[in-house]
């Protein structure tokens, strides 16, 4: 019999040997349909995506723009000018333009900029990559504008998934290590882990090819994130459950699927509702938020198969032995350990629940006063932590033409209209200039410059004056436009992906707990962290890091991340504290042993979850770190404050009446059993 259960876990490990081989070459190809477009980021409805998928569409495809700034502090001399006109005649030969060059100097006379504009890349992005280079290898000044700031990030982006991964691996292996304290046991969830982020790579280019779902840099950077920090939550809970299953069980097959039953239930409830939790962002009409949703789902989904079918097969598999030097002999019995930190913060929260509520309460709530202080809405020039050189020429040309608009925003109107149409731009407060450009298609392109600084006030007020102006039928779109309407539908998706959230975490935490109380103190305590952690960014963003602004996306994105996750912590404990109550203990006395039996465990999964999104800080797009940032943080809020002290107060508060109004509520004790008189296990 025993060697029949060994062949099923080595059938298992076969079983996956297959998957891996199959998925090989689809997770291969991922990086092929990452696309890090404007069109990718930009909501599906705004005009400025019109803009951007219609000009695809015109004789010569989508254009490249490009800004040459030459300059010099004391002033440009007739040489530098001389080497300025030589070097765009250079560019205008090897590459067909839209236009001519025209030099535009600065009233100071210390910059000079032509405009260059090309459709030779079209939407090729390793063309326009191409084109961005050879450009910046012909002239000696800065190359900048809408084309440039695309290949920086391009390339940002791109260098991300080397650095992501092994910066996150280091991470996780060295806190299992801590964890552990076995040199073997640390390598199992780890490579685990690893086979689940190859497998939701194959899954992800699958779903792309079959439902043309939007793959960006960020999409899959998060994923990956994912996948090493939920994965290595959920081997955490398994190992732990399985370790003093071990000490029962004579055999280690035995003692897994013993493992299984008991936490089994709480990981499969808790993973599914981070997947829907995720898959709602499918609502959001942002093109980078819904193309988030299905990849990191996948992560999450991808992690909990690897964890409940890989890890127990090579557990299994490996033994007893792979937890030595600390091998959990059977029969035997823990050490006792002195007590707790988790059981002195129970019993402290037990003593004085009601002050401890509200002093709980009262910090979440002065934290989130925070999100006042958080900086304004983050301009395109300003989401690298570096500066590369698409932004030192966007700053040049700042300073240089504080009063002229620097990068076109770009109209396309019907044919029949065109005339009209460039009559009543030209006539609008705040345009620089008007042209006529391309034709095609039944569209014609009008590249348009304000008379203010790009994405200043004057400009947007110029925008918003533009689409008033000219009604339906007419877009406008470019960079300026572009940011614009994503801070639109950001305010937009919140309002609707927000409450769609609350609603499916709810639904699956009624489902789960069989309660209605118990899960609105949960999705409450959660809300409460992400106010908190937006708050501390707030106050850290602009004076620590010197973020000159916030990601429009950022408040949806560490909501949903927050809340699925959070609540993922609260169903561990919450399962935990209804199997105590199962078992004879009211709910005060079954909290504290809810919190005293999984709170290390629980700690040690927020730990490593909030050290992957950490992660994210130190990449070089602000997007990632402001992002990174507000989860890990939450993360530790809701680890050692909310599920600790919060959750546990209002428990023993309310007593019986969380679990209201299903059975346990009204059930009275069945056995006098102290707390104490049921051997702990994990999760």
């Amino acid at each position: 019999m025993e060697g029949r259960k060994r062949i099923v876990g080595w059938g298992v490990l076969a079983l996956w040997v297959i998957v891996i081989a199959l998925a090989a070459p689809l997770a291969g190809k991922l990086g092929d349909v990452q696309r890090d477009r404007a069109v990718d980021y930009l909501p599906a409805s705004a005009d400025s995506t019109q803009v951007a998928k219609i000009t695809e569409q015109l004789p010569g495809g989508d254009s490249t723009d490009l800004v040459l700034v030459y300059h010099r502090d004391g002033g440009l001399t007739a040489a530098d000018r001389a080497t300025a006109a030589r070097e765009v005649a250079e560019v205008a030969a090897g590459h067909p333009l839209t236009s001519p060059p025209r030099p535009v100097p600065s009233q100071d006379g210390t910059t000079l900029l032509y405009a260059v504009s090309s459709t030779e890349p079209g939407t090729d992005e390793v063309a326009r990559d191409a084109f961005v280079h050879d450009v910046r290898e012909k002239v000696s000044g800065e190359v900048g504008g809408p084309g440039a700031l695309a290949t920086d990030a391009s390339e940002v982006y791109g260098s991300l998934d080397g650095p992501l991964l092994y910066t996150t691996v280091a991470v996780v292996a060295v806190l299992l290590i801590v964890i552990y304290r076995s040199p073997f046991l640390w390598l199992v969830p780890l490579v685990v882990a690893g086979v689940a982020d190859f497998l939701s790579m194959a899954v992800t280019y699958t779903l792309h090819q079959g439902f043309d779902i939007s793959v960006s840099g960020q999409s899959t950077g998060v994923m990956t994130i994912l996948v090493f920090g939920a994965g290595t939550d959920y081997a955490l809970l398994l190992v732990s459950r399985y370790r003093e299953e071990l000490r029962r069980v004579p055999r280690p097959y035995d003692a897994m699927v013993a493992a299984l039953r008991g936490c089994g239930p709480a990981v499969l409830a808790s993973s599914g509702t981070v997947a829907l939790g995720m898959l709602c962002l499918l609502a959001a009409d942002m093109n980078s938020s819904r193309g988030m949703g299905p990849t990191a789902a996948v992560g999450v989904l991808c992690a909990l198969v690897a964890m409940l079918t890989l890890l127990p097969a090579l557990l299994v598999v490996l033994g007893r032995r792979v937890f030595w030097p600390l091998i959990p002999a059977y029969g035997s019995e823990p050490k006792v350990a002195r007590r707790s930190l988790f059981a002195a913060m129970g019993s402290s929260a037990g003593r004085r629940p009601l002050p401890v509520l509200l002093a709980g309460a009262a910090a979440l709530a002065a934290l989130a006063l925070g999100v006042l202080n958080l900086p304004g809405t983050l301009k395109q020039e300003d989401s690298f932590s570096s500066t590369p050189e698409s932004v030192a020429a966007m700053k040049t040309l700042a300073a240089a033409y504080p009063q002229l608009g620097t990068q076109p925003i770009t109209l396309i109107a019907p044919d029949g209209s065109t005339a009209e149409v460039l009559e009543r731009v030209r006539a609008t407060e705040g345009v620089s200039r008007a042209e006529r450009g391309r034709s095609g298609d039944g569209w014609s392109e009008i590249s348009v410059v304000a008379a203010h600084a790009p994405q200043s006030a004057g400009e947007t007020a110029t925008i918003r004056e533009l689409r008033s102006a000219l009604g339906e039928g007419v877009y406008v779109g470019g960079p300026s436009a572009e940011q614009l309407d994503m801070a639109d539908t950001s305010a937009s998706d919140q309002r609707i992906a927000i409450p769609l959230v609350l609603v499916v975490v709810l639904i699956v935490l009624i489902a789960l707990l069989r309660s209605l109380v118990a899960p609105l103190i949960l999705v409450a305590a959660v809300v409460a962290v992400w106010g908190a952690a937006l708050g501390i960014g707030g106050l850290v963003f602009e004076g620590l890091f010197g973020f000159e602004g916030t990601d429009t996306g950022l408040a949806l994105l560490s909501f949903v991340f927050l809340v699925a996750l959070g609540v993922d912590y609260g169903i561990f404990l919450m399962h935990r504290m209804r199997e105590e109550c199962l078992n004879g203990l009211e709910a005060g006395p079954a909290a504290l042993a809810a919190l005293r039996t999984t709170g290390g465990v629980i700690a040690s999964a927020g730990l490593v979850l909030a050290a992957t999104f950490a992660v994210l800080v130190n990449m070089p797009m602000v997007q990632l770190a402001e992002l990174g940032f507000v989860i890990a943080v939450g993360v530790l809020l809701d680890t050692f404050l909310v599920r600790t002290y919060l959750v546990t107060s209002a428990s023993v508060l309310l007593g019986r009446r969380v679990w209201w109004p299903g059975p346990l509520a009204k059930k009275p004790v069945s056995t006098a059993r102290s707390e104490s008189g049921r051997r702990p296990v994990g999760v």
